[in-house]
């Protein structure tokens, strides 16, 4: 157990349940996905305060176009106004917009609104949002493959200079550390596809409260989780314990 209260410098979290919480109130699932707005808006409030410096939001699988046109129609729009109408107050408290995932797929609409919050964002330094929209892991693993391998290509590197630090570099979230905190709600106990890379080393933690209702108790409850766990990385415990007692 850690000596001393110890604030996690990137969690990472998929929002899950807006669909179920709109469900269990006889709502259509596109009333849970606003609800999941407000709540993710509290979400990036709390752990700014709490001085987490990277938080990443899993808000659109590649997986999620399966979902019912209209769905994933409104989840476009919603993502829109979201923008236009948060990032003026992000910007307004010094934090950064950083989207990650394959935009190609995305409205000229969409497209414009993500450059726009980037653009005015840019050098804000109190803590960087990262937005995984139509993202996936084993996306993001195959177009730093192709990456390094058009660099080899064109003998920019050899394959002597490939290593887990360049590989890194080369993955969409390359700037932000490797998330210390994992959280999912709503219950499921997998990380969908989510960080493959990056979240070799995170500690897991799993809510059954759905996202809507993740409210600061939710949030304090999983740092103060995060701080019962001794991170390793391999070493023994004794050997954490020593370097934490130098």
């Amino acid at each position: 157990m850690n000596a001393a209260v110890s604030v996690p410098q990137h969690v990472c979290i998929i929002m899950d349940g807006n669909g179920r919480w709109a469900k269990k109130r006889l709502m259509p699932r596109t009333y849970g996905h606003k609800k999941g707005v407000d709540a993710t808006r509290k979400a990036i409030s709390f752990f700014a305060h709490a001085g987490v410096k990277h938080l990443t939001l899993f808000a659109f699988s590649s997986e999620n176009w399966n979902r019912p046109s209209a769905e994933v129609e409104s989840l476009m729009g919603l993502f829109v106004s979201s923008l236009k109408k948060n990032t003026a107050e992000l910007h307004k408290n010094k934090i950064r917009i950083r989207f990650i995932g394959n935009r190609q797929a995305f409205s000229i609409k969409l497209n414009q609104t993500i450059a726009e919050s980037e653009q005015l964002t840019r050098d804000n330094q109190e803590m960087i949002l990262n937005i995984a929209a139509n993202y996936g892991g084993q996306w993001d693993i195959l177009q730093a493959t192709r990456k390094i391998a058009a660099r080899l290509s064109k003998n920019e590197i050899s394959d002597e200079d490939i290593n887990e630090s360049l590989f890194a570099n080369e993955l969409s979230m390359a700037g932000s550390p490797e998330p210390d905190l994992f959280i999912r709600t709503g219950g499921e106990k997998r990380i969908s596809n989510f960080l493959l890379w990056q979240l070799a080393y995170a500690e897991l933690y799993f809510s059954d409260v759905l996202w809507p209702d993740f409210a600061e108790a939710e949030m304090q409850s999983a740092l103060d989780t995060y701080n019962q766990r001794q991170r390793r990385f391999g070493k023994t415990g004794e050997q954490i314990e020593t370097l934490q007692s130098c």
